[in-house]
């Protein structure tokens, strides 16, 4: 069920991809306690993140946040080259159904693009534009690819979804019409149909077409706990600047917001973090 399928529309030189989440949707959201339109917002991100994220060439991890004014003040979701996404939305207050355009306020969308190969990551930042999800990321890409690209989106409770179809540059030369009429095919599609399996979907868009489908490429929530991250991020503290933070409130409680995970230590850490050499002779 987790999975992306590409495709090629044969004799039209336009290609696509089918991205359908399950139980790593579920699982990302889990014990978030989102109301539905941050939810399908934030469903609707990894929907895309994955897609956009299936292209990625060397090891690295691509990030998309969407910063902005309204009741939804930040949407983060961030992709591997394996395709393991994790991801959170945040908010100020209680989110009631309204436009996206409503729900995100002012802001922008920035990329950041950190690979295994460059010492610095790449960043991007495009102004929030559209009146769906679909349609921002639509207007991001044909802004940095410089290509037509289109853009179907869902996300509920239990399924987050999308189409992606894209224009390359021999389309107009082997059919003027091609990119129009397959753009209008596919936007004949119900949200309720971005669940069905690819085959299923594409068949029912495009009868007439011949496609060439991919072998799926699994997609998977991967945010595990990591207690020696912590436990290094606290060595660099200090000792000093550790054992006031403990003589102060008895315990260290640290939030990690993106995988939602709790990691908390008592005094006892001091030993663990800064042993004595009498404590390394043993």
């Amino acid at each position: 069920m987790d999975a992306i399928r590409r495709f090629i529309i044969e004799g039209l030189d336009i290609r696509g991809a089918v991205v359908r989440l399950g139980p790593a949707w579920q699982a990302l959201q889990a014990r978030r306690d989102y109301a539905a339109p941050e939810r399908d917002l934030l469903g609707e991100l990894a929907a895309v993140t994955a897609l956009i994220g299936s292209n990625l060439k060397q090891p690295g991890r691509i990030t998309f946040q969407l910063q902005g004014h309204g009741p939804v003040r930040m949407l983060v979701m961030d992709c591997d080259e394996q395709l393991r996404l994790r991801g959170l939305a945040k908010t100020d207050g209680l989110v009631v159904p309204a436009p996206v355009p409503q729900l995100l306020g002012d802001g922008r969308l920035v990329l950041n693009l950190q690979t295994n190969a460059a010492a610095h990551p790449y960043q991007s930042h495009v102004p929030i534009e559209g009146e769906t999800l679909a349609e921002m990321f639509e207007h991001y890409l044909a802004q940095s690819e410089q290509t037509p690209t289109r853009l179907w989106l869902a996300a509920d409770a239990h399924h987050a979804c999308g189409l992606f179809l894209q224009k390359l540059p021999d389309a107009d030369a082997r059919d003027a019409d091609g990119w129009n009429r397959i753009q209008h095919l596919a936007a004949t599609v119900r949200a309720s149909e971005l669940t069905l399996p690819a085959e299923t979907l594409l068949a029912r868009l495009f009868p007439e077409e011949t496609l060439r489908l991919f072998a799926p490429q699994a997609v998977t929530y991967h945010c595990p706990r990591d207690e020696e991250k912590v436990l290094n991020m606290l060595r660099t503290l200090g000792r000093e600047e550790v054992a006031e933070m403990l003589e102060e409130h008895d315990e260290i409680v640290i939030q990690d917001d993106i995988c939602n995970h709790e990691y908390r230590y008592d005094k006892e850490v001091l030993g663990l973090l800064f042993p004595t050499p009498s404590q390394l002779l043993h």
